[in-house]
């Protein structure tokens, strides 16, 4: 493994590269990551660096994402083949249909989604500002795909709009059940839950936090409790440990794991950086297109 680094370190300075690692990637992607984050940071931090090649560790949404906000950047996925299946769960006649149905309308996407999902939006949001956004939005009827967990958590608190739920689901967040949830609350008492809102409304009822990827980790890091069960995918593991490693976390089911994250060992980020394989490419009008939501949200969460 070392040398694979070496060779690694060699080539980003060789060719000015840098390394993205989504909390989800293998640990030892994020260790040898330059920048480790949720998927709209690190567009936002291939975006303010001068770097000519992007690696970046996820799945195909996200690399998509880099693409929109870095047009002029060489983007590489170690695994063309990681993909989110909720990126697709949407569907652009029902996106029409709804616009029929109701004329005071907004679609609202979540960043967890195709660039063409985007195309066809109103406004993307990040599950840390959805609440933020939807709150501030002037229409009174909201269509939010593709995920309907985070659009159900996204109504209980916005109970002033009509929030019509979309069917899309996180297959890795939508497994977790509250009798599994339970169960470790029964083993660890003294433990907090930190939950993911992609999560059903169930585990969502018996948790003490509920926020992003991020805010779940940073929550961690800053609490004075020690014990903490985890529902989010089990890559987080890494971070949470490396910031305390003293503290103890426990996953909420045993396979916790997104296996398309998974398809980012250093192998293969070493093969893209020297073949330069794998690139991400966006059609610019579809960029442009797909650009109008991402920028309403960034104007809308300041």
């Amino acid at each position: 493994m070392e040398k694979i680094i070496n060779e690694i370190n060699s080539l980003k300075k060789e060719k000015n590269a840098i390394i993205l690692a989504h909390y989800y990637a293998p640990g030892e992607v994020q260790a040898l990551a330059d920048y480790v984050g949720d998927s709209y940071y690190l567009a936002k931090v291939a975006k303010n660096t001068d770097a000519d090649i992007v690696v970046f560790c996820g799945v195909g949404f996200m690399g998509e994402s880099v693409k929109l906000l870095n047009p002029e950047k060489k983007v590489l996925m170690p695994d063309m083949s990681a993909d989110c299946p909720m990126a697709h769960m949407a569907e652009i006649e029902k996106i029409e249909e709804m616009r029929k149905q109701y004329e005071d309308l907004a679609v609202v996407c979540y960043i967890n989604s195709t660039a063409e999902l985007k195309c066809h939006s109103d406004v993307c949001v990040t599950s840390s500002n959805a609440i933020k956004i939807v709150k501030a939005l002037p229409n009174k009827n909201i269509f939010f795909i593709p995920d309907e967990n985070l659009g159900r958590f996204v109504a209980k608190q916005v109970p002033e709009k009509n929030i019509i739920l979309n069917k899309g689901y996180c297959p890795v967040h939508a497994v977790v059940t509250a009798e599994q949830v339970a169960q470790q609350k029964a083993k660890h008492p003294n433990a907090l839950v930190l939950t993911h809102p992609e999560c059903r409304e169930e585990v969502l009822a018996l948790s003490d936090v509920i926020g992003s990827t991020a805010e779940i980790i940073a929550y961690a890091k800053n609490s004075d409790k020690t014990e903490f069960i985890i529902c989010t995918e089990e890559g987080v593991a890494y971070p949470l440990e490396l910031n305390d490693p003293n503290k103890k976390f426990y996953f909420a089911r045993e396979s916790f794991s997104c296996v398309d994250m998974k398809l980012n060992p250093p192998e293969k980020v070493l093969h893209v950086l020297k073949t330069e394989e794998n690139q991400v490419e966006v059609d610019e009008a579809k960029r442009v297109r797909a650009m109008l939501p991402l920028d309403r949200m960034l104007e809308m969460a300041k």
